[in-house]
């Protein structure tokens, strides 16, 4: 065999196999028989002229490939395959026992016969007699039961399909829903759920304003019959001093630049601008076996859900979500309300509030500053 034929033969097998995944048993058929007609040699034609035969061919054709690669496990699996489908058709004749016996394919329009021809070992397609007409009406009347067999189940079950299908994330929302992204974080792997967490929410505390003390004038009776208003004199009202730096302002901050402090000690959490608190948290961070990461990071992506879940647990839906190192984040809490308790499994857990607010504070590059 020349080079281009090899090459064209091995062309021939790659377009049928393609053919075999798209279900194009008729392409599948012709670049068989024409990568078997160059080279007859190589089992993979007659594997595939095995895979898309009747049982009788497929036994014959898989026999071939036995004969030219012996340890050749796909043939013996195919051969097993076509023998069990061999004894269980009862019009079948008996396996074919040497390899000039012709063995039946399905072609592009009616069955064809595959003959290897015993010098050059190309192979001959030629057209047998067709198929008994009982036969042909059973496999008829078989394929119209099934479809009204599957039709009815469908009927039954559309009610109970239609329901899943409301509750599926994918089901029609209403207008002005708030979506989560598509995007997950690449790291969290999927685990079935072992508990559904319960929302906790923490009310937002609502200040009233004070009324500011107003001047009142007394008229005072005088010889001159003349009112003379006396002021009342309003102390003056004391402006509490800011809130006090938790630690030493890193080295690399400038003056009005923006950057979160986690204290792990005291479970808290500062917002900064500059040298200057712009707000504090209370939070809850991670616990003994699973400690929060120490040290100067970078936030590098925000969510405004994502989902997370580990060893036994899943938790969907976390609003605010902000990662600084692999899966450690900063990030809203639903499912308890104990915040100044280490309770993570190495996040900083936010009320939702304060997690909101924080989300709009800060953006991916922000300083986080860990540390006890």
């Amino acid at each position: 065999m020349t080079e281009p034929q090899f090459s064209q033969a091995q062309e021939f097998i790659r377009l049928a196999y393609q053919a075999l995944r798209t279900n194009n048993r008729e392409q599948a058929y012709q670049y068989a028989v024409q990568a078997a007609e160059l080279d007859p040699h190589v089992e993979d034609p007659w594997l595939i002229l095995g895979a898309i035969s009747e049982p009788k061919a497929a036994v014959g054709y898989l026999k071939r490939a036995l004969d030219i690669n012996p340890s050749s496990s796909r043939a013996r699996k195919g051969m097993q395959w076509a023998i069990q489908r061999l004894r269980s058709a009862p019009d079948q004749p008996a396996v074919p026992t040497t390899d000039a016996q012709e063995a039946p394919i399905v072609g592009p329009t009616a069955p064809v016969v595959v003959r290897p021809a015993a010098a050059s070992g190309t192979v001959v397609a030629v057209q047998p007699a067709a198929r008994p007409a009982r036969r042909v009406w059973l496999n008829w009347a078989a394929g119209l039961l099934a479809v009204v067999i599957l039709a009815s189940a469908a009927w039954f079950a559309w009610p109970m399909i239609d329901a899943v299908l409301a509750q599926s994330p994918s089901a029609m929302r209403p207008a002005g829903i708030l979506q989560k992204p598509t995007l997950t974080p690449t790291f969290t792997p999927t685990y079935t759920p072992t508990y559904t967490p319960t929302a906790t929410f923490t009310p937002t505390a609502t200040f009233t304003s004070t009324p500011t003390a107003t001047l009142t004038f007394t008229p005072t009776s005088t010889s001159t019959n003349t009112a003379i208003p006396t002021k009342t004199r309003v102390p003056p009202t004391k402006t509490p001093s800011g809130p006090k730096l938790s630690g030493s302002v890193p080295s690399n901050i400038q003056a009005d630049q923006r950057w979160v402090d986690v204290d792990l000690t005291h479970q808290r959490a500062y917002a900064y601008q500059g040298s200057q608190v712009v707000r504090s948290f209370v939070v809850s961070t991670g616990i003994s076996i699973y400690p929060t990461v120490t040290g100067q990071y970078r936030i590098y992506v925000k969510y405004r859900y994502a989902d997370m879940s580990g060893v036994g647990w899943y938790l969907p839906d976390v609003p605010y979500v902000m990662y600084f190192y692999r899966g450690y984040g900063l990030h809203g809490t639903y499912w308890h309300n104990n915040f100044g308790t280490p309770m993570s499994h190495g996040c900083v857990n936010f009320t939702i509030p304060d997690a909101a607010w924080l989300f709009d504070f800060a953006s991916v590059g922000t300083l986080v500053n860990v540390h006890y």
